[in-house]
């Protein structure tokens, strides 16, 4: 069922009319109103509303805005969109529903009724209520034609503030009939129509409607008219002048005239008789009291200022048509304003009203701006300096620190802190501390100005500096906290306005740390050599460590995130003893992991904790545990008992998500400093932004529903500029981010990155691979000589298409889904490729398994895919390669190695990506140089996909590690398999444990 909002108007001549519309907004529209009313799309139909009051079907033509999709939906349908055009006011036809005015009275609760319907409900109710008490007279309503006896409103004082705010309150929606009305001539037309609706049934209800008075004539005839149904007079309008000129005086006394002026409320300070210590009447201590003067103002003749005893002694009749009725109105809007007024309106003649001290800081801390809000003058007293909040102000000193010495220095070393409190912008001295302390009122002079302080407030900010008297100490423990303080985030009974800082801070503050801070040489137990932008990401970490600030190193893809945090480690390990670092990862990325610690920081001890018999967790003569966040999640019982040196989080986006089980775990592990390595911080919302970074530094951002509110929805939603710099401004200090393309990285960046790039196997990948294994060793087995050799090569070939997908092996058609370890990590690096703006050329030796990816590429990343493969003719394969190098074509080119591997010039991608392994290192090194060659002025990173313990990472070693192999590059890349014996055959084809996913 739709969501269904019910709107209702006052429609002259027909009465209550009820319409509705639906949430299901079609998802296109092609309507385009015109100057004729069209049906509106999204009304509800007659029996919907039917169904939920009784009624008379009919039609209305309403002016709504419109664009050129058709009406909008209004607010209370709660839809939300982008920023659109402003809309047009256009007529649309509604089917509707007139109702009797008690149907009001019980409307459906599983109904959302709009604005328009409440405001009728309170016409409604003070038409009933005028009737209730008597606030009717009888009039006579003709015209050439025909004469009606009719009951009318008498809205004097209050009930005249009540008919003006109805007016005021009426809704667009309300007055939507088309031609609208004016509000107030559809206010007061409701309800003169409704109050005498109501005098009708109260006397039917009595038995006075069918009953003469027994005299014919106008006047029996007017009155017989009054009380029975139909309202027309038996007599022509012209015999009825002599009613008309009856009942002259009742026509005269009509509604007060609010428009001749309105109520000024003055604040006046009063000195008392005695001093301060003596006066019972002093309110403040301060030999003062405070009273309210209530005056009357003209609107013809603003300077005419009236007092009330003016008003209640007759002297402003001339001035105005009924001056007591219209000073009582005003003072009852007034209280109905500020409540607090009461006791004064409830005067017999009110005029002066004096106020205790509370009263008084009500009115001064808001009750005054309530009143002019509301269109009454306020007049306060030149001494009123405001209302002041009390807050707390900082000053951050950066003590001067010996770079080299950084590390040894604990966080107190590094900077010193000093409160103060201050009201308003101010700044207070000790003196006029212990004034505001000794004071026994809200309400109290600082500086020759009255202001109002929350002595609550005042109490908690006094004791929280006399808990550090001499105010030096720091009560914030580390630059995270810092952080958190200028979010907002920082727990301390007053609000932190002004933060001060000098020294290291400054640069720390607007992320010019890490190129003020001088770069880090390893140890000579790191065996790499940095390049100056990898050093400093070092010293930048290395300063993060030491200040106890979380860390997010974002480094570009393929800039060498992790051999920073190696050569971190190293030298830590080189400086003293540490506790070992818990470092979690994808499980694809375990073996890079320990082979890139084995070949840069050789003397770290490194144990892999993972897999089914992995057992405690071992930290003993360990330096690095490396483990998936998976095995984290399982053991996070285990993990969060351990004090561990550093967290780090490699491939951190897999926490974007703070209510997963990873990075629920996670967040218990207790660590001295925490480091994420990521390439995409904002992988899709910036709410991964916050899950990260308060994983880093808790609280740093706030919370989530406060960092949804500051930053999410005025960023994705509105494009807030402001909001955008201010969100960087708050994460600059952690977050270190360098593109390949930023000057100070391209010169350092070599021509060529190489990178193997490894993933798991799916569930259903392994079976089928241990599957096919067992049949191809039995076939293998039982033939030989030419028979044994083709087996041989039939089983490489099935193993590479399980390693490439099911369906791939299968030739079922079935659908890709997430089915294939390979194809879920080439999807999650192409969309960091194209989310940093760069092009990628994919090469696959299958041109089967370039057609099962290319549909579904295209879906999962929302782009087109170009594909080079021998069915194209030459025409259309030179347009691809055109379009892709010109910029203009798909970002993404997917080609078969034997038609994209040779003769082709793609110098526009700086990607290339190997899926399957052509087992000539030759081959792929052509195919490569289809991106690197002259005419590349960028550099290009060559990814080469592997599982491990599976057939591509045993023939990958043999092909590395084996000089003996190295003339496979002039021979065909697989023949020397078929020379392997069986028993060497069934080692290179069995599927190791490390190659299945978690």
């Amino acid at each position: 069922m739709s969501p269904l909002v019910v709107h209702g108007l006052w429609s002259r001549g027909r009465g209550i009319v009820l319409w509705g519309e639906h949430g299901d907004r079609p998802a296109t529209t092609s309507m385009r109103p015109s100057t004729a009313a069209r049906p509106h799309p999204f009304a509800a139909s007659v029996a919907d509303l039917t169904a939920l009051h009784p009624g008379k079907p009919a039609t209305a033509v309403l002016l709504l805005p419109s664009r050129r999709g058709g009406p909008i939906a209004s607010p209370e349908l709660g839809t939300r969109g982008r920023p659109q055009p402003e809309p047009t006011l256009e007529p649309w036809s509604v089917p509707a529903l007139l109702i009797d005015p008690s149907e009001l009275e019980d409307l459906a609760e599983t109904v959302g009724y709009g604005t328009s319907v409440r405001h009728l409900r309170a016409v409604v109710r003070l038409a009933d209520d005028l009737v209730r008490r008597g606030r009717v007279l009888p009039t006579l309503v003709r015209n050439e034609i025909v004469a009606r006896a009719r009951w009318r409103p008498v809205a004097r004082g209050g009930d005249a503030v009540a008919v003006r705010a109805l007016i005021a309150a009426t809704p667009p929606v309300g007055r939507a009939e088309h031609p609208g009305p004016d509000p107030a001539a559809l206010v007061t037309d409701a309800l003169h129509t409704l109050v005498d609706a109501a005098v009708r049934d109260r006397l039917a209800a009595a038995g006075h409607a069918t009953e003469s008075d027994g005299r014919e004539g106008p006047f029996g005839s007017w009155l017989h008219a009054l009380k029975s149904a139909d309202d027309r007079v038996g007599q022509s309008p012209g015999r009825m002048g002599i009613v008309a000129e009856g009942i002259a005086a009742w026509d005269a006394l009509g509604d007060t005239d609010l428009t001749e002026g309105t109520v000024c409320v003055r604040l006046d300070e009063v000195p008392t008789l005695h001093g301060p210590a003596d006066d019972p009447d002093d309110q403040t201590g301060d030999g003062t009291k405070w009273q309210l003067r209530f005056l009357l103002r003209s609107a013809a003749d603003p300077s005419l200022l009236l007092p009330a005893e003016d008003v209640w002694s007759g002297k402003a009749g001339a001035k105005f048509t009924d001056p007591e009725g219209l000073f009582t109105a005003e003072l009852e809007r007034a209280a109905g304003v500020l409540p607090l007024l009461g006791p004064a309106v409830e005067a017999e003649k009110p005029g002066v009203y004096d106020l205790t001290v509370a009263e008084t800081v009500e009115f001064l801390d808001g009750g005054a701006e309530q009143l002019v809000a509301a269109g009454f003058d306020v007049q306060l007293p030149a001494s009123w300096g405001g209302r002041r909040k009390l807050a707390l102000k900082l000053s951050v000193r950066g003590a001067p620190v010996d770079q080299a010495a950084v590390h040894r220095l604990g966080r107190h070393q590094l900077a010193s802190y000093r409160w103060a409190l201050a009201v308003g912008e101010d700044a207070l001295t000790d003196e006029e501390l212990a004034g505001l302390a000794a004071a026994k009122s809200s309400l109290v002079r600082l500086r020759g100005r009255w202001v109002s302080v929350d002595p609550e407030l005042l109490r908690a900010g006094l004791e929280y500096l006399r808990r550090d008297p001499d105010r030096e100490k720091p009560p914030l423990p580390t630059p995270a906290d810092l952080l958190a303080l200028l979010h907002g985030g920082f727990e301390a009974p007053l609000p932190v306005t002004e933060v001060t800082t000098d020294g290291w801070i400054d640069d720390f503050l607007a992320g010019r740390v890490q190129r003020t801070i001088e770069p880090v040489e390893p140890p000579p137990t790191f065996v790499a050599t940095l390049r100056p932008y990898q050093s400093r990401g070092v010293a930048w970490l290395s300063f993060m460590t030491s200040i106890g600030l979380g860390a997010c190193l974002a480094d570009d893809m393929g800039l060498g995130k992790t051999v920073q945090l190696l050569a971190l480690e190293a030298m830590e390990r080189a400086q003293d003893d540490r506790r070992p670092t818990l470092l979690v990862c994808p499980m694809s990325l375990l073996g890079t992991w320990q082979r890139e610690a084995a070949k840069f920081a050789p003397e770290l001890r490194v144990h892999l904790h993972h897999g089914a018999d992995r057992g405690r967790v071992r930290t003993e003569g360990v330096d690095l545990v490396v483990t998936t966040y998976s095995t984290a999640a399982r053991d996070a019982d285990e993990l969060a008992g351990i004090r561990w040196h550093r967290l780090a989080l490699d491939e951190a986006q897999a926490v974007k998500n703070q209510n997963t089980g990873p990075a629920q775990a996670l967040r218990r592990i207790p660590a001295g400093h925490r480091v994420a390595l990521t390439g995409t911080p904002v992988e899709n919302r910036l709410a991964d932004l916050w899950s990260l970074s308060d994983l880093l530094n808790p609280g740093v951002l706030g919370g989530r529903q406060e960092f949804r509110e500051r930053f999410e929805v005025p960023i994705e939603r509105r494009g807030d500029l402001a909001a955008a710099t201010e969100l960087r401004r708050l994460t600059r200090p952690f977050l270190l981010r360098r593109l390949k393309t930023d000057p100070t990285v391209l010169a350092d960046l070599p021509e060529k990155i190489e990178i193997l790039q490894e993933y798991r196997l799916t569930r259903e990948q392994v079976t089928l691979y241990r599957a096919t294994v067992d049949e191809m060793m039995t076939k293998i087995a039982d033939s030989a000589g030419v028979k044994r050799r083709g087996n041989i090569l039939a089983a490489i070939t099935k193993l590479k298409q399980i390693c490439n997908h099911p369906a791939h092996l299968l030739h079922d058609g079935s659908p890709i889904g997430h089915r294939s370890g390979k194809v879920n990590r080439l999807e999650e690096l192409l969309a960091e490729i194209l989310d940093s703006g760069d092009r990628a050329l994919c090469f696959t030796q299958f041109a089967e398994f370039g057609h099962l990816l290319v549909p579904h590429l295209s879906h999962r990343l929302n782009v087109k895919i170009a594909f080079l493969h021998g069915g194209l003719s030459q025409r259309r394969r030179d347009s691809i390669v055109e379009h892709f190098q010109s910029g203009e074509g798909p970002s993404i080119l997917l080609a078969s190695l034997k038609t994209g591997g040779a003769g082709l010039t793609l110098t526009a991608a700086t990607h290339v990506l190997h899926l399957d392994r052509w087992w000539n290192p030759a081959v792929e090194e052509q195919a490569t140089d289809r991106a690197f060659r002259i005419g590349q002025r960028r550099s290009v990173q060559v990814r080469k996909f592997v599982c491990p313990g599976t057939i591509e990472e045993r023939i990958d070693d043999v092909i590395t590690k084996k000089e003996a192999l190295a003339d496979l590059v002039v021979t065909d890349g697989e023949d020397w398999l078929t020379e392997l014996s069986t028993d060497s055959l069934r080692e290179v084809f069995t599927l190791g444990r490390e190659a299945a996913d978690d």
